[in-house]
């Protein structure tokens, strides 16, 4: 049967956009719809913009630290709209690159809302297109629990678009958006509270740099609410926000943001049309080929609900490219030992197991950490301090696990990703020089084990 492309893409974010460019490098026959933006969630309303906020946030701290290096600095104050601005500027960009990407690449680009119409049709526009395979990379969309007062809270993607700086905003949500976008809000100035339901956030990451992030917000004077609860949102008189707690206690602020999951965005994609199931959490199930149960249908990204990050979206763009048009070179996705990254102030940063984990999978292990003020510190009153952590397997001397809270964690987690991708143990660790004097000379210098 004949179709008028080999590969019809819903969905212009990470994966959709790898997975088309490389297609049609490949000599498929390609089209993209897009109904909202180029680039995805990360681009417009996810990684980007916030990597520029945090930024933005840190400034404060690094105004006050400049004093002690002899600088007279002073911030005359911060303008939200200049952020907010330029932030837009640079997102309408990066839109102009994945435009010209897809063009370049040889991919019809359709701006509309594309629908499944059967299993090799889909509708953009009105107008019906046959391909003869169909990847859905449609990626998530915030969710908001349904509460009284539900329409006075701003969401993960609202929140790029505040027309102004909340003065008083409470964060509800544990994971890392939540944390990201508490550590922003007040290092902008804003008085700023976090609300998690659960004992402490970030759950799923190693024990121990939760509880440090938690002792290094709370020497901001972040106000941390755990085993808490939102019941209910008014609107007062004056324009601001009264929060009633599950736990009796109340707060006003000005702004509350939900930082509390996503869902996937399968709104009107017309999945009832076809023979697509959707696994227990609402995801669109697929195996470990990104076949859906429509032999002809495939998903990749967030809505699969599988690992939600950029860089696998990316991965497996790639991958499905390589196994519909490239056979010779397709490889799968390795899922083991993805490295990640927490934008909060402090920047958290990890790769492989956490301690729990490791214990949990049964590893022997031996745990190396430190905790330690960082030399661009010593000359200041600022006390936040670095907190680096390794788990080894104690039979193979394999370094499982490699977590760090500090300044430009990400930046240093990278290098070592590839060192445990290698198998690297901690006799190679002590073997290797260190760069001094850096905060990341301590990964190479713990001898003694804590446990």
């Amino acid at each position: 049967m004949s179709y008028d492309f080999d590969l019809f893409v819903i969905g212009a974010g990470s994966g959709g956009v790898r997975a088309a460019r490389f297609a049609a490098s490949f000599g498929a026959r390609v089209a993209v719809a897009e109904s909202r933006y180029l680039g995805g969630t990360c681009v417009n309303v996810g990684c980007v913009p916030k990597k520029l906020m945090v930024y933005a946030a840190h400034f404060q701290e690094d105004f006050q630290l400049s004093r002690s290096f002899g600088w007279e600095v002073e911030a005359k104050g911060f303008n939200w709209t200049t952020l907010i601005d330029n932030k837009n500027t640079e997102i309408a960009r990066l839109n102009g690159i994945y435009e010209k990407l897809l063009i370049n690449s040889g991919v019809q680009l359709l701006h509309g809302h594309a629908r499944i119409v059967d299993a090799h049709t889909v509708e953009v526009n009105g107008q019906h297109y046959s391909a003869e395979h169909i990847l859905v990379a449609v990626g998530g969309w915030p969710q908001v629990p349904d509460i009284p007062g539900r329409e006075h809270v701003t969401d993960s993607n609202q929140v790029f678009f505040l027309k102004e700086q909340p003065k008083r905003v409470l964060v509800v949500g544990g994971g890392y958006i939540a944390v990201e976008f508490a550590s922003v809000f007040h290092g902008l100035g804003s008085e700023t509270q976090l609300a998690y339901r659960g004992d402490l956030f970030l759950r799923g990451f190693d024990h121990d740099v939760r509880e440090h992030l938690q002792q290094e917000l709370s020497k901001k004077n972040m106000t941390l609410r755990f085993n808490c609860d939102v019941q209910r949102i008014d609107k007062q008189a004056d324009g601001s926000l009264r929060i009633s707690f599950n736990n009796g206690e109340s707060t006003d602020v000005d702004c509350i943001f939900y930082a509390t999951g996503r869902r996937p965005m399968l709104d009107d994609l017309g999945l009832e049309n076809v023979n697509v199931k959707l696994n227990e959490h609402g995801f669109i199930a697929v195996d470990e080929l990104y076949q859906t149960t429509e032999s002809s249908i495939l998903a990749i990204g967030d809505v699969t609900g599988r690992v939600q990050l950029t860089p696998v979206a990316l991965a497996e763009g790639m991958a499905v490219a390589r196994r519909l048009f490239r056979k010779e070179e397709y490889k799968p996705v390795d899922y083991s030992l993805i490295p990640t990254a927490v934008f909060s102030l402090p920047n958290i940063a990890t790769v492989g197991l956490s301690e729990e984990q490791a214990r949990a999978e049964g590893f022997a292990v031996q745990i190396f950490k430190t905790s330690f003020r960082p030399m661009k510190l010593s000359l200041s009153e600022q006390q936040e301090r670095i907190f680096m952590k390794l788990i080894v397997d104690q039979t193979s001397d394999r370094v499982l696990g490699c977590h760090m809270v500090g300044a430009d964690a990400g930046e240093l987690m990278q290098g070592i990703a590839v060192a445990l991708k290698a198998g690297a143990t901690k006799q190679v660790f002590d073997e290797t020089i260190g760069i001094h004097p850096t905060a990341a000379e301590e990964f190479v210098t713990m001898r003694t084990p804590s446990a």
